[in-house]
């Protein structure tokens, strides 16, 4: 059983960053790849990164790539997504999600547990 909970959205305005964290409890953390997602009014809920369990592979999706970067300290048990020169499309929830399958993982059904999400909002 893995918990997840995220931290740090908030209203910023575009062209600003943010760091979102990600906690995880469990011992097992480390067995899991993780991704985060997010979810913008009326829209299904998309892929935003994923990192594999070492922390030496990364995958991200084409609309953030060069501007986000997604890390993790196994130490610690967190996972972070830094996002940088943000732009008023990346207003959402996102969320932090675990999967015990390798990766890369793009699909959300295939991730196993979810934290309750956290709200960026990006001002134009």
């Amino acid at each position: 059983q893995v918990q997840l909970v995220e931290s740090g959205g908030g209203l910023v305005q575009a062209g600003a960053s943010l760091r979102l964290s990600c906690a995880a409890s469990g011992r097992t953390f480390s067995l899991y790849g993780m991704g985060w997602f997010r979810q913008a009014p009326g829209l299904e809920r998309e892929f935003v990164a994923a990192i594999s369990r070492s922390g030496g592979s990364t995958y991200y999706a084409d609309s953030v790539k060069g501007r986000f970067t997604i890390s993790r300290d196994n130490v610690k048990n967190m996972v972070y997504l830094q996002m940088n020169s943000l732009k008023a499309e990346d207003t959402a929830v996102y969320y932090c999600a675990a999967s015990g399958l390798p990766p890369p993982v793009y699909s959300d059904y295939k991730y196993d547990y979810w934290g309750q999400g956290t709200q960026v909002t990006v001002s134009s």
